[in-house]
């Protein structure tokens, strides 16, 4: 079986397993686990912040960051894909009691303009007070699309100019980093909090660390008591970061590079209507017929996830080697539009 619905589908590898093992741990909720506290003092140094603190998923570190920058009644703008408003439960209302302004932006990025045009007048009382910006990078639903840094520096000014927050969404953020060369600091620079996961391209069990300014991140202890989140020994999986951090990063380009020849190849064939330019590990495309797509896969033993109105997708990672790239591809190439549906007939 070839597993491309999601990069979190990974396990664990032997230096990673052997990494675990070997960890030093205490209790994190006391701060007294030594593995946690070095995990978080190296990706708080990587991307130039002050303090850091470890959750056990990206939603929740995303809903903790949302819940210390508003108050209930409040706004939040973001583009109409983001993960935050789409598939994190509802949490930005039943948590922090939030609403969303939503942008129309181009896969799932949102330009400075836009920002600007969506705060509501803060005199104006009839409306929910904007107190808050959340952008993601790379995009889920937008394909794995980076942002420039400059759309970022530009967004952050106009969340200086209106004394609004301003979160990342860095589920892939990784993947963002290889692809375009930029530099983790500059992200310090211009967010307030950042969000970075080691369950995805990175090959973790769990963990993601949010990561910001000082005055901000005081209150992320308490919020992450709150949220259920606390953990005690669990430096083990904190480890498994560390190794991530050593061993995986680099090679999340191999990632990259096999999507990009995914999308190459479905763009040739003729029962692909459209293929979304491929930036880091995601791949998604529109088909004439999604349903016998999707059965010739599960049918040559092939997972992919089926996001409806024909459009499909596919996220390299870790275990996808290149022996099941190459498979894959021959896989794509050998499918006829509704061959497989007349066999089966």
């Amino acid at each position: 079986m070839i597993d491309l619905r999601s990069d979190t589908v990974t396990k664990p590898s032997k230096g990673m397993m052997e990494a675990m093992f070997q960890a030093e741990v205490g209790d994190d909720v006391y701060k007294e686990d030594p593995t946690v506290n070095e995990l978080e003092r190296r990706v708080a140094e990587l991307f130039g912040m002050d303090d850091a603190l470890f959750f056990p998923t990206g939603s929740m570190a995303n809903q903790a960051a949302i819940k210390m920058h508003t108050q209930p009644g409040e706004q939040l703008i973001c583009d109409k894909y983001a993960h935050v408003y789409n598939y994190e439960g509802g949490g930005v209302s039943f948590n922090s009691g939030v609403s969303c302004k939503l942008i129309d932006g181009s896969r799932g990025m949102v330009t400075a303009a836009q920002v600007a045009a969506a705060i509501n007048p803060p005199d104006f009382y009839h409306s929910s007070l904007t107190s808050l910006v959340c952008v993601e990078n790379t995009t889920n639903k937008g394909g794995g699309a980076c942002y420039e840094m400059q759309t970022f520096k530009e967004i952050k000014a106009v969340c200086v100019q209106h004394g609004l927050g301003l979160h990342l969404d860095g589920a892939r953020l990784w993947n963002a980093l290889v692809a375009t060369g930029q530099d983790p600091k500059e992200y310090g620079a211009h967010f307030d909090t950042i969000s970075v996961c080691f369950s995805k391209g990175m090959g973790t069990p769990l963990g993601t660390v949010l990561i910001g300014k000082k005055e901000i991140m005081k209150k992320a202890m308490r919020v992450r008591k709150v949220l259920g989140g606390g953990m005690r020994q669990i430096g083990f999986m904190a480890a498994a970061a560390i190794y991530a951090l050593d061993h995986n990063f680099d090679r999340l380009a191999e990632d990259n590079a096999r999507a990009q020849e995914l999308g190459k190849i479905l763009a040739s064939l003729d029962y692909v209507i459209k293929v979304e330019p491929v930036e880091t590990n995601i791949v998604i495309f529109e088909v004439k017929d999604e349903k016998a797509v999707m059965e010739y896969c599960v049918s040559k033993n092939l997972i992919i996830s089926n996001m409806g109105q024909g459009k499909l997708r596919l996220v390299t990672h870790l275990d996808y080697t290149q022996d099941n790239h190459l498979t894959v591809l021959q896989y794509f190439k050998d499918f006829k539009e509704h061959s497989f549906l007349i066999e089966k007939a």
